[in-house]
């Protein structure tokens, strides 16, 4: 009898087990929350998420670099022993990045666009269409023929898959936030949350679809036109839930932006193919395997990895053979891409990277994801209590200090402020908008840093800048006409400050020398040239890598 009591209470216990485990499994199915046992999802109303999500796709363009470690800096042939480039341990999460860098076809689509809402015929917007406009004439040189390719590179057909040049920093900038909108766009129509074709038919200066206000105040999105930007799919919701896309449906992508110099440098050094030795220490030379600019395979022996300029006069080697392809740029995917599936990470035509340029990286204040760069903005707010969104009246613009004017925001984007105290009051990571000379703009760290007040000889103001840098200055006279101001002072010593950018990589101009990966170079933001480029990146968002799973 007692053996049968403690089977039945083994039983009755083992019963138990199964009916709470089958509970557990029940409230934390993916209509139930884990936290309440509420319902989620529910057409009725209450909290809504995108379970079904798996995970982030590939994009048009992108293609996946695997976050990890790796030593950034280290010039394999420093013969310049330029301490710009000292070597320093560094971790980038995982990012997409533009397999090829952006090319005319690509930026003549954006100029189509612009040109087609923003009409430079109406004087609301006249400059915004001349802002965005490339500069043909980098091709020009005194003593050099090279009109071909100012009035050509740009519009003709022959070269509509050559890397875009002649864009400034802030035109590259630009033109990511706008393929961030049109990406976006195009997929909240597919999914039915837009109408149909309304990107193309329905779209307007004062009616263009901005990512952050559809995310912050969907309802003014497209000027507030309730037959482009519908309730529910395709306008069916019966409900008051999830009448619109939000960042956690799921839909809307994280943007597009220039690649940090941190990134661009883990990607073109594509150290995840060279695992022979221990290659995250800085010892390769290219983005291929080898110490050399030809390949070593038996079919294409003794070609040129990439575009660049071999010798003195020489652009592209002999006629016929022992050649490149290509004097100036070539055809985006002419050369082989690196491990990553990147194409021209080394030659062609260097590129913009998102960061200030400073010679020394501050590992000490940072090691993961590296940038330079960070001018903290927030949505304005108005006297209503909602987003203030930027009308035709009152387009913020900026005059460059080569003369260009820009727009620096358009009609139906939320207007942007600096943060304040609000954000910075007791915070430990940061403290103040711009954060560009981050420990890197006290006085003492000057070359003529003098105890006591100190004035600036040539402004009889106190000089507070680190980097004594020309400042040039466009003003307009009483008849609204440009006046240009060149700082001609002998007592400058750098062409350092916060608005020159990194750039990386060797162009069709430069020698085997600047290929390297590692080496870094910097330019005016505002200013543009025949040899630099750009591509784009994006943050992948969710876990590392989706081919490991961690254990349990």
């Amino acid at each position: 009898m007692k053996v049968n009591k403690i089977m039945a209470v083994k039983l009755m216990l083992s019963l138990a087990l199964v009916i709470g485990f089958a509970s557990c499994s029940k409230s934390s199915s993916k209509n139930a929350s884990s936290a309440t046992g509420w319902k989620i999802n529910d057409k009725k109303g209450g909290f809504q998420l995108n379970t079904k999500y798996k995970k982030q796709q590939a994009l048009p363009g992108l293609v996946l670099v695997e976050g990890g470690t790796f030593t950034m800096g280290k010039v394999q042939d420093d013969v310049m022993h330029d301490w710009n480039n000292s070597p320093n341990q560094q971790h980038v999460q995982s990012f997409y990045m533009d397999e090829t860098e952006v090319t005319n076809a690509m930026y003549a689509e954006y100029l189509y666009w612009v040109k087609s809402v923003f009409k430079p015929t109406d004087e609301n917007y006249k400059n915004i269409y001349e802002g965005v406009l490339p500069d043909t004439l980098v091709w020009r040189s005194r003593l050099g023929y090279n009109e071909q390719m100012t009035n050509n590179y740009l519009r003709h057909p022959a070269y509509a898959y050559y890397p875009v040049v002649g864009v400034n920093w802030i035109q590259a900038a630009e033109f990511a936030k706008w393929r961030t909108d049109r990406v976006n766009e195009a997929t909240l129509e597919k999914e039915g949350y837009l109408k149909k074709d309304a990107k193309t038919k329905d779209v307007t200066a004062e009616q263009s679809f901005s990512t952050e206000t559809y995310i912050n105040a969907p309802t003014k999105s497209f000027g507030g036109n309730e037959d482009v930007v519908l309730k529910g799919k395709r306008g069916r919701s019966k409900d008051s839930t999830n009448l619109y896309a939000t960042r956690s449906s799921g839909l809307i992508s994280p943007e597009y932006r220039l690649p940090t110099e941190a990134e661009w440098e883990y990607a073109a050094a594509s150290d995840v193919g060279n695992r022979e030795y221990n290659s995250y220490k800085g010892q390769k030379k290219y983005p291929w395997k080898g110490s050399y600019t030809r390949s070593g395979k038996r079919q294409v022996k003794g070609d040129q990895l990439a575009n660049f300029k071999q010798g003195k006069g020489d652009y592209g080697g002999l006629a016929g053979w022992s050649d490149d392809g290509a004097d100036i740029t070539n055809v985006v995917k002419s050369y082989p891409p690196n491990d990553f599936g990147l194409y021209d990470m080394a030659g062609n035509v260097a590129e913009w990277v998102a960061d200030v340029y400073r010679p020394v990286v501050d590992d000490e204040a940072s090691d993961f994801n590296y940038y330079r760069g960070n001018v903290f903005y927030k949505n304005k707010i108005g006297e209503d209590g909602t987003v203030e969104l930027v009308t035709s009246e009152n387009i913020a613009y900026d005059t460059l200090s080569n003369g260009r004017i820009m727009a620096k925001n358009f009609p139906g984007q939320i207007a942007q402020v600096p943060i304040d105290e609000k954000e910075t009051y007791l915070r430990q990571n940061f403290s103040q908008s711009d954060n560009r000379n981050y420990r890197d703009g006290d006085r003492q760290s000057r070359r003529d840093f003098k105890f006591g007040s100190e004035e600036d000889s040539d402004t009889g103001k106190e000089a507070k800048r680190m980097y004594d840098s020309p400042i040039h200055n466009v003003t307009k006279d009483s008849l609204d006409n440009l006046v240009r101001t060149y700082d001609k002072s002998n007592k400058r010593t750098t062409l350092v400050n916060d608005n020159v950018r990194v750039y990386k990589g060797g162009s069709w101009r430069d020698r085997a020398y600047w290929l390297d990966p590692a080496q870094r170079r910097y330019f005016p933001q505002d200013m543009a040239t025949d040899y630099i480029g750009f591509r784009c990146a994006m943050s992948s968002v969710g876990p590392k890598s989706s081919k490991k799973k961690a254990r349990n």
